[in-house]
This record gives C-alpha cells, structure tokens and sequence, in this order.
C-alpha cells in the first residue's frame, strides 16, 4: 500500500438493517418483532416515530439495489428480519423467505456480494412473552439456531458471507439495562443473562450452519466494541475504565475467542448478577472457531468513576467528556480511535476484520437537489486514513461498509438523525443521491482517498 490507495480486493461496501429500512410491517406474512411494539410504545423515540413504512425498501429494493450500482458498491450487508421469515418465531413463511431469494438474486445479478446478517434487533414479538421471555429465555438460543438453519439452507449457497448477530452489546445493555432499546428493561442484573444467551445463542448457530454451508462460506459476528479511555490517571477512573473494558467488550470477546468468561470479568461484576444463568459446556459452545469478524465504530469513549452519563448496566462507570467536535448524536469525532481498535482487534483475535459500520448522523435537506454533506465527507475521509494506518500496522482489515447507504428509521433517534449516503425524503420516498455519495463512489473507482 501506498499512502492513498487501498490494496487490490479491498472490498467497498454499505450496510442497512431490515427495521431501518424496510417498512411494510404488516405485510407478506410478517409479524411483529419487539421493535414495532416498543416503537408504538409513547414517548420511546424521538418524535414517537416508528418503523412502519421507513424507506420502503420492501417495495423498492430494485431501485435501491440499482443505486449501489450506480456507486460502484462491491458488497452489500443487510439483514434478515427474523419475524419476517419466521412470523412466530418458529414457523417458516415462504413469502417472507421468498422476498429475501428474489433480494440476494438481485444482487448477484448486480455483482454486489451479499453479506447477510442474521439477527439485528428485531426479535419477533411472540418470543418475548413474559418476565424470562427474550434473550433472558434460555430457550431463545435455540429457537435462533432454528432461524439460522432455515436461511442457512435456503440462502447458503449465494450467499457467501454470513454474519450471525449485529451489536450484541446493545441488545443486551440497552435493551434489558438502560430500557433505551426494545424491550425496553431497566434492570442491570438483567443485561448479564441476555447478553449469555446472546453469546450462546451466536455459538450454537455458528456450529449448526458449517453442516449446510458451503467450505467456502465466511462466518462472522458485528462487534460494536468500545475503544475506551480512562477519563484520567487517577486510580479509580483507570479501574473504571477496566470495568467498562470487561462489560462492554471482554463479555464478548472473551467467551467467543479467548475460551471462557474471565475471572476478572465474574468479580468485576459481582454483586450485580450471580451468573447463574452460566451452565457447564455453554463456554465451549460459544467459544467455535470464525472465519472473519466484523467491527462496528463511530467514536471512542472515555470512562472515570463518576460524575457523568451512567454507562449501562453498571454503577461503577460513567461516560466522562472527550474534548472537541461532535456529530449531532452527541458523539466526540476522534478517527484515532479506530485505529488503535482495529489493533487491538487484530492482537486479540488474529481474525480478518471488516469494518462493518462507519459513518456520520446529521440533520440535512435537499437544497436545489443537492446534499451538500461535506461534515460527512470530512468523517468518512479521516477514519478511512485511521483505517489505512492500523493496515499499515500489520491489521488485516479485508473491507469498509458505510454507514449507512439510505437515511433511515435510527432506532430510538427516529427519522431526524441522517446516515444515509442517499438522502430520503420520507413524504414522498424520493432517493436523491448526496455529496458524500458521489465522493464515496470516487473513492471505490481509485481504491483510495
């Protein structure tokens, strides 16, 4: 590599998630996942949108699909909604499998690689019935295993790239901690035992799919690992950030590549659950060899004992203040950060590494048919440097999917935070591709920045 271009057979790609952006919730066999019930739920997003129409890709995936071609895009990731092929959670709907066929025949037709995330939050509503239901239910992970074997079967053999779950982080913490994602609990104890079943459930579907996979096939799991700081030199700010190190990254790291949940993390952690959610042999199902990993960034956190923002399903740390500019999440914009995670990746876990998702949130319009979003260009171009340098380093980073390809439904946000490369006029469903897009497209034809 040079100082600008990207070796040949670096992959350049986009990302969406079938929540976000395919709408037509009622629609097809589909039935309902916890995000349509906890969208509806007042007061729990923004504005109280809902993911009901979003961008309507399920009717206008053609167009969609035809847009990446028009971008150069090499590799598409987009996910499955489980409800949608199994509207019970148990029971497979054709029409719904059917939908997903006719999307990743359209891309191969394209030339776009599929990469197919399996689970993205939208759990189907009839599998979080009661106080233990969801990923507290010890039965959840093999309902998973069920879902990965339909779409195994019947996908496996054009797609080439599978990844299992996307941010267990938040669906654990932020959904059983925090309450800020669906389903919405608010209790710590709680985070621990979903994110194991979580961890099971990705094992146990991991070990099922080689026996219908094709050799070639690629598994993976999306990380959002955080990159995290201590807010200073004083003891107890480094030994929170240890603590903050262990829940949020080492509870999955650990169990998936390093054999087991460390000591530190099960004292680190007492007194806010007992693990006994923990059975013997769940360490060696989680723990199954990967062919890849793929890692979801958009800013470092930096982390002390207090005061600031609580860091979810924990006491003992506090999100502390990074310096500097912001995006209008909120998040600190530090692209060193993504280097020094892609290393540290790279030592822990010796596997090829995809950056998964990467991209900047603004509140923008279209002005005489333009988007003129050079804030997003700016980000995208400084953490594709911070990309190249942790390559020049020695990680193995095989390829960049942008966050995101359309404006979409941001989860708890709602519609008023914009990711897309294409802007999306939500009245009228009117795609109008933005600055960023024509650079990104520059970009992939030169390899390079």
């Amino acid at each position: 590599m040079n100082e600008e271009s990207f070796p040949e057979g670096f992959v350049w790609g986009v990302a969406t998630s079938a929540y976000q952006i395919e709408g037509a919730v009622a629609e097809g066999g589909r039935g309902p996942s916890i995000w349509d019930t906890f969208s509806h739920t007042p007061g729990v997003v923004d504005n109280d949108d809902t993911g009901d129409v979003a961008c309507d890709h399920y009717h206008r995936w053609r167009e969609d699909l035809d847009l990446m071609v028009d971008l150069g895009i090499a590799s598409y990731r987009f996910s499955v909604a489980w409800p949608r092929v199994m509207p019970d959670g148990r029971t497979v709907n054709q029409e719904g499998l059917d939908f997903y066929r006719r999307l990743v025949d359209g891309l191969l037709e394209r030339g776009i690689r599929p990469l197919m995330t399996l689970y993205h939050w939208d759990l189907p509503q009839s599998l979080d019935v009661g106080e233990a239901g969801g990923w507290l239910s010890r039965d959840l992970p093999d309902r998973f295993v069920d879902y990965a074997l339909v779409l195994g079967k019947e996908l496996g053999d054009r797609v080439p790239a599978i990844t299992t779950l996307n941010e267990p982080w938040c669906s654990a913490y932020l959904g059983y901690a925090s309450g800020e994602h669906a389903p919405g609990r608010t209790e710590d104890a709680l985070a621990y035992r979903a994110a194991h079943h979580l961890n099971l459930a990705h094992g146990r579907a991991v070990t099922a799919l080689r026996d219908v996979l094709p050799p070639t096939a690629d598994v993976s799991v999306a990380l959002n690992l955080l990159q995290v700081q201590a807010a200073s030199d004083r003891p107890e700010d480094v030994v929170a950030a240890q603590h903050a190190d262990l829940i949020a990254n080492r509870m999955f790291l650990d169990p998936m590549f390093g054999g087991g949940y460390s000591d530190e993390l099960r004292t680190s952690t007492a007194g806010l659950t007992d693990w006994s959610f923990l059975r013997p042999g769940d360490e060696a199902e989680i723990g199954v060899g990967l062919d890849s990993l793929g890692l979801n960034f958009y800013n470092p956190s930096r982390v002390g004992a207090g005061p600031g923002a609580p860091f979810p399903g924990t006491h003992r740390a506090f999100f502390a203040d990074i310096p500097g500019p912001r995006t209008v999440m909120g998040w600190p914009i530090v692209p060193s950060g993504l280097t020094d995670l892609l290393l540290r990746v790279h030592r822990d876990t010796g596997l090829p590494i995809r950056v998964t998702e990467n991209g900047l949130g603004a509140q923008e319009a279209v002005e005489d048919g333009v988007v003129h979003d050079t804030d997003r260009i700016d980000y995208l171009h400084s953490h594709l440097t911070a990309v190249h340098e942790a390559m020049r380093q020695g990680a193995d980073v095989r390829g960049y999917y942008v966050w995101s390809l359309l404006d979409n439904f941001e989860w708890a946000w709602g519609y008023d935070k914009r990711f897309g490369l294409v802007h999306v006029d939500f009245a009228d469903q009117r795609r109008t591709p933005k600055a960023s897009a024509h650079w990104y497209a520059d970009v992939i034809t030169r390899n390079g920045l």
